[in-house]
């Protein structure tokens, strides 16, 4: 590895220390710092998972938890993102079970309830609740059964 790579990688471990990142996004940043060198970008990423500064596992479990619990993202939207980031369907699988399935239902009421206040004089208001919580990332059942109980 020359100077200049060690110098990424330097970089880049400090940065995967302070919060968590994916594989994708790692070699994005190694990418753009070596001038799009493929092959010294890739040496730097296998560094970098080879010594647990990063891992798809972790980061797709940190970002599942956090956008259920404090954005309020259901299942869908959360599969979707981390899709995006090119995590694959296993290590997806794997970090949703990290959101309670209970707590994600309490919170998809919550949310739907505090919008059927602004839209329940609204004559197409049903519609646009149902749109709303898709629209966060809920199953159309899940989103269907609250909405017969609360509307």
């Amino acid at each position: 590895m020359d100077e200049k790579a060690k110098k990424v990688l330097s970089r880049l471990e400090n940065q995967c220390a302070r919060r968590e990142y994916c594989t994708e996004d790692i070699r994005q940043k190694a990418l753009k710092a070596m001038d799009n060198d493929e092959e010294a970008a890739a040496g730097i990423v296998e560094s970098l998972q080879r010594d647990s500064f990063v891992s798809d596992l972790r980061y797709a479990s940190a970002f599942a938890r956090e956008k259920a619990s404090l954005t309020g993202w259901g299942p869908v939207k959360i599969r979707f993102a981390l899709g995006a980031k090119k995590i694959d369907r296993a290590t997806i699988d794997a970090a949703m079970q990290e959101i309670e399935p209970d707590k994600a239902d309490d919170r998809l009421r919550r949310l739907m309830e505090q919008k059927w206040k602004s839209l329940q004089d609204d004559p197409n208001g049903k519609l646009k609740l149902l749109k709303f919580a898709l629209g966060r990332g809920y199953s159309y059942d899940q989103v269907r059964k609250v909405a017969d109980d609360i509307c």
